[in-house]
């Protein structure tokens, strides 16, 4: 069989080869039967798992002779790129839950500011301050919750739009889509805590002489 292979950008060198089959290596170049270089093609997320069984499987009786190269600089580069994107994209989320529970604090202080009367009414029907701190914080998150999963959904579809895009296939993991809404629901919670406190704080007589 004389072909010519696809380019090799992880070994370089390969390409600059010729590959012969064992028995012309035999009969042609003196070949032993002991090869010096093996190269070894792994998934990506096993590399590290291949390396530590790599010399016992090559050589199980002396596998301290047997030397293993670090993945390419093109592998190296890859994984350096995946890890200072994902510090980027998860910096940006920080930023977006931030905002997001400042502008769920703002909501929540000015439904207070407003609903004083009505704060003042339930609490002079025999409302605690327990059910009004609880009413106002359950209202902040199930806001943070309504956008979290919107975000989620959102971001989902666009992942499997840009997928489709490039046919690839998409993949979101459900570690993923289950963050959403669990990062929602404890913005909501300590955005809705000083609201709900201060909304929990009004006596009747306050809330309804405003």
């Amino acid at each position: 069989m004389v072909g010519v292979l696809h380019k090799t950008p992880l070994n370089p060198e390969i390409d600059r080869s010729v590959l012969v089959g064992w028995d012309t290596a035999r009969r042609l170049l003196a070949f032993d039967g002991h090869p010096t270089v093996l190269y070894l093609k792994a998934r990506e997320s096993r590399i590290e798992a291949v390396r530590e069984v790599l010399p016992a499987t090559v050589n199980p009786e002396l596998p301290g002779v047997v030397q293993v190269s670090r993945p390419s600089d093109a592998l190296t580069a890859k994984r350096a790129a995946a890890s200072t994107f994902s510090a980027l994209f998860l910096g940006l989320a920080g930023v977006a839950l931030l905002v997001g529970g400042v502008g769920v604090a703002n909501t929540m202080v000015v439904s207070v500011l407003e609903r004083r009367r009505e704060i003042g009414l339930r609490r002079a029907l025999g409302a605690h301050r327990g059910q009004i701190r609880a009413q106002f914080l359950t209202e902040s998150v199930l806001l943070s919750v309504l956008g979290g999963l919107a975000g989620t959904v959102l971001g989902s579809l666009a992942t499997m739009a840009y997928a489709a895009h490039q046919d690839w296939p998409p993949v979101i993991p459900l570690t993923s889509v289950a963050a959403g809404p669990g990062g929602a629901i404890l913005v909501g919670a300590l955005a809705g805590l000083y609201p709900a406190l201060r909304a929990a704080r009004l006596t009747p007589t306050e809330a309804l002489a405003t």
